[in-house]
């Protein structure tokens, strides 16, 4: 990982860091706004005053919410692994997308606009386990330690469960990670089953977690702060309802 961000620093500067920041953000606005909403409607639904629904109904309210939001936010997907895997290409061989409506146009029409939907599958899983495992394992975890422990529905508690979600959603998505950028950085259209078959000969079970480590220092701050976010949020909204007092 040190070898890599020292690599990206030479050829690209403090620029190549931040390399496909349009995409990414594009990938939020679709992707991430997509899972939560669905998500959060679903429980909101099946949510009463005498019960909550219990994990196996989570899990399955978040795998729907993660596929359509895979769905939703695969070609700002494609798009940023793209853009992030250009500088370890030769110059020759180098995309170089502007940005990420530059990037759109051009996926459409150098390569139709099937690229957009390009490793739709594999991405689709990966965000029904993302989202599985990152918001029904947060809540869960939150629930055990109000339950068991003597902290309260605060920062701290907030803080626990987030990292012990994001720990859970890096191991769990690891495997799909690995596959679902290797399908879309490719320039051709392998398939899902020979790509995997080729992968195992040439390398074992061991690419299942190759990056966990970047993989979680990437995805361990993202969940913390997400979530963090996402409950300071729901406080403000409930007191500006009159809902609650802060």
């Amino acid at each position: 990982m040190l070898a890599t961000f020292v690599h990206i620093l030479k050829a690209d500067s403090i620029r190549g860091l931040y390399r496909g920041l349009s995409a990414s953000l594009l990938r939020q606005i679709t992707y991430s706004t997509t899972r939560f909403g669905i998500y959060s409607e679903l429980k909101e639904t099946f949510t009463t005053a005498r019960s909550s629904p219990s994990l196996p109904y989570l899990i399955a309210m978040a795998s729907t919410s993660g596929f359509l939001g895979g769905i939703a936010g695969n070609p700002a997907d494609v798009l940023n692994v793209r853009m992030q895997h250009d500088a370890a290409l030769p110059v020759d061989k180098r995309r170089n997308y502007r940005n990420a409506l530059d990037g759109l146009i051009r996926m459409t029409r150098e390569e139709g606009w099937r690229s957009q939907w390009r490793g739709v599958w594999p991405n689709s899983l990966r965000a029904m386990l993302m989202t599985a495992s990152q918001l029904a394992s947060y809540d869960s975890f939150k629930r055990i330690l109000l339950a068991n422990t003597s902290l309260q529905d605060n920062l701290t508690t907030h803080f626990t469960a987030s990292l012990l979600a994001g720990f859970v959603a890096t191991t769990v998505c690891s495997p799909v990670d690995v596959i679902k950028t290797r399908v879309m950085s490719a320039k051709d259209s392998e398939g899902l089953l020979g790509l995997l078959s080729r992968t195992i000969k040439h390398e074992g079970v061991g690419w299942m977690f190759r990056g966990w480590v970047p993989s979680f220092v990437r995805l361990g701050p993202h969940t913390i702060a997400t979530f963090l976010f996402l409950e300071q949020h729901k406080t403000i909204y409930r007191y500006l309802k009159g809902l609650d007092d802060l």
